[in-house]
């Protein structure tokens, strides 16, 4: 079996695969104050309570967004299989099916490293993936595998929260497409302008790198696959038709399909 701690802003997922495939997936809080051994003593729990053998573990890997937390999951994977985890960074990227512009290598987040990987490991065509999490961002992937570009910004739940928290009174209301744009109470207006607005974004944004891809690349909009992933992903498919595929695991799969090649 192989353990993945997919290590984002909010949550921490924690994946169970055998064979390719996904066996058990929990998350729990992102917290720099807990420690390697509190992590250990939570998930521990976790396995005996789901009844999974921690013995047939036989690799971990880590993809983090918060490096404050690498090392508490380092020491997590040392308590549960005494080795090192595989921790996803620059040193394996000469290993994976795609290539990264030069200027990006150490900066690209892992979460849109594995994105990328998994679009063109599916699809093998030039792709741009949706990443609807803390962040909402944007990959765009070319037509031999390579990483073209990002666009990033906040996402829609941090647009939500960051609204009512910095207003006195604007409360917080439930993450849905409203029946109108035409608020007319102050829920419905919140819910117009966050999920409208975002549909706004996110079209503006994929025309605008499809557009980008073409002059750069001459790569053809038809061409490119648009696919849409993280928590939220379908959120606003009653309202856009800018996505083709929508797959809420999309990086996590990218997870297990980095590990194949860097475990090699």
């Amino acid at each position: 079996m192989l353990l993945i701690f997919d290590i984002g802003n909010t949550n921490v997922k924690v994946a169970v695969f055998e064979s390719g495939t996904l066996v058990q997936l929990w998350r729990i809080s992102s917290d720099i104050n807990r420690t390697g051994d509190e992590y250990f003593a939570l998930i521990n729990t976790l396995f005996k309570d789901y009844n999974l053998d921690v013995k047939r573990i036989e690799n971990a890997v880590i993809s983090a967004v918060v490096p404050q937390l690498i090392s508490a999951f380092v020491i997590v994977t040392r308590r549960f299989l005494n080795k090192d985890p595989l921790v996803i960074g620059p040193d394996i990227y000469h290993k994976l099916p795609v290539t990264i512009p030069p200027s990006a290598v150490h900066e690209i987040g892992t979460d849109l490293l594995c994105n990328a990987v998994q679009a063109w490991e599916t699809y093998h065509q030039p792709s741009i993936v949706v990443d609807f999490g803390t962040a909402l961002s944007f990959v765009a992937v070319g037509n031999k595998g390579n990483i073209l570009g990002v666009a990033i910004a906040p996402g829609i739940g941090t647009a939500f929260k960051a609204l009512f928290s910095n207003t006195a009174q604007l409360p917080s209301v439930p993450l849905e497409i409203p029946s109108s744009s035409l608020g007319i109470d102050t829920t419905m207006a919140i819910q117009s302008g966050i999920m409208f607005g975002y549909k706004g974004l996110i079209e503006s944004v994929v025309n605008q790198m499809k557009a980008d891809m073409y002059k750069q690349a001459s790569i053809k909009p038809e061409d490119i696959i648009t696919i849409a992933t993280g928590g939220l992903s379908s959120v606003l498919t009653p309202i856009t038709n800018v996505f083709d595929k929508f797959d809420k695991q999309h990086t996590l799969n990218g997870l297990l399909t980095v590990a194949k090649y860097a475990l090699k």
